[in-house]
């Protein structure tokens, strides 16, 4: 990892790195993403058969696109019952951290006879796609359809490719059973993504699209929003950690690790004011590196984007980590809770030594989809709200139009709108 004095000049030239990583700026792919939501949007199931044939290299067709109840009691049985049970504990906690986010309809009826309020209801129909490449994840399964189940969203299809064999990978069909996915089909990429936006005769149109993908899928998420609702256009994993001289060198080296993992484009950053745990925790890193499983792609990570900040005081660090905006940010500091309070912008914030990210990832309860490329200034992790839609209720009396007749009139001749002035005054003009 480099390590290099915070400066403003250096923390410029830093989150300027960090953005290049962002999809909007894989524009080159765009067009080939627009051909292929166009052919799936003209040819249906046509379309995303000749896609995956191609790209996945097994024979789809309409019998064997959809995933089926003998094919998730296989995976059931092929798959570890301690990790059944690890998921089903999993799912409880993510289940009961998002049902405190449930919000109820409201009235709000005043003395003059005017009622205003708010009719709160989940959309009908959720999309989840599913990633199943270099890795699968059926942590992200969890996270994306139970805050779903939680809002009342009747059904959720879900996407996912399948291997050579037609076969999907067995962890992802076990928690998709667990979270309660109504129809999986076994299509990837950018053509899922079109199929689920527009439908075709086998996979039904959605309301909203969430859920993680290639560089592809994010580029198609992007085409499509407008024609349904989508989570977020997600960048590569990150994660910040800020600590000081009482921080475990290890655990701070460990945890920086734990995201470096995902991909080459995966960022690591540390912020301390320490310069003796910034070489205590390269250190660590290297003695790390010898062991690890996906040590190439950790390194060409921390190559790429691994930082060590070198602060001159917390206040310093704290004014970086909100400019940065991390995905992920650990505070391991001699008091954690104080530091918390001044931070502004994170998508999920992991207090004390004990807290590493992977228990977020994993188990804890709160959301793992969270808002990438510093884009948790303005956005929030995937919650309950995401799944809703909230339509406004407003009833006057004509006593209390009466009241404001005037002041409507005058604010919308102002603007030029007389028909909107006039659907006012024919109320009132049989009083002249």
């Amino acid at each position: 990892m480099k390590t290099i004095k915070l400066t403003a000049e250096t923390q410029k030239d830093l989150l300027n790195s960090l953005l290049k990583r962002s999809p909007n700026n894989y524009g080159q792919y765009e067009d080939i993403v627009a051909g292929i939501i166009a052919d799936v949007r003209e040819k249906g199931n046509q379309a995303v058969f000749e896609y995956t044939k191609k790209f996945d290299k097994w024979d789809i067709c309409e019998e064997n696109i959809k995933v089926t109840e003998a094919e998730i009691e296989e995976a059931f049985s092929v798959t570890d019952d301690a990790f059944i049970e690890v998921m089903k504990k999993s799912a409880a906690n993510v289940f009961d951290f998002h049902k405190k986010q449930l919000h109820n309809s409201w009235i709000d009826p005043k003395p003059d006879g005017s009622i205003l309020g708010q009719k709160i209801l989940p959309i009908a129909v959720s999309g989840v796609y599913v990633p199943g490449g270099k890795a699968a994840y059926p942590s992200s399964v969890l996270m994306n359809v139970i805050p779903a189940k939680v809002a009342g969203v009747k059904k959720i299809v879900m996407t996912t490719p399948a291997g050579a064999d037609g076969k999907v990978n067995p962890g992802t069909l076990v928690a998709a059973k667990i979270a309660g996915v109504d129809e999986i089909y076994k299509v990837g990429g950018a053509q899922a993504i079109a199929a689920m936006a527009f439908g075709t005769e086998s996979i039904p149109k959605v309301d909203k699209i969430t859920g993680p993908g290639n560089i592809f899928v994010a580029l198609a998420k992007k085409a499509c929003f407008g024609y349904v609702s989508i989570d977020s256009i997600a960048g590569p994993s990150e994660i910040l950690v800020i600590a000081d001289e009482t921080a475990n060198p290890r655990y701070v080296a460990a945890d920086l690790l734990s995201q470096a993992e995902h991909d080459e484009l995966a960022s690591a950053i540390l912020i301390t004011t320490s310069e003796k745990l910034a070489k205590e925790v390269s250190v660590e890193i290297e003695g790390f590196l010898k062991e690890l499983s996906r040590a190439e792609i950790i390194q060409k990570s921390l190559d790429n984007y691994g930082y060590i900040l070198l602060a001159d005081s917390m206040e310093d660090a704290i004014e970086a980590a909100n400019a940065i905006a991390s995905e992920h940010l650990e505070i391991l500091t001699k008091d954690p809770y104080n530091v918390m309070t001044k931070i502004e912008n994170a998508g999920a914030i992991f207090l004390g030594e004990y807290s590493s990210e992977p228990l977020g990832d994993y188990y804890a309860g709160p959301n793992h989809i969270l808002p990438t490329n510093g884009t948790a200034k303005f956005f929030s992790p995937l919650n309950v709200d995401d799944f809703m839609k909230k339509t406004s209720i407003i009833s006057y009396s004509r006593e209390a139009l009466e009241k404001a007749h005037k002041d409507i009139e005058l604010f919308a001749e102002k603007e030029g709108l007389t028909a909107h002035a006039n659907s006012i005054k024919v109320r009132f003009q049989e009083n002249k």
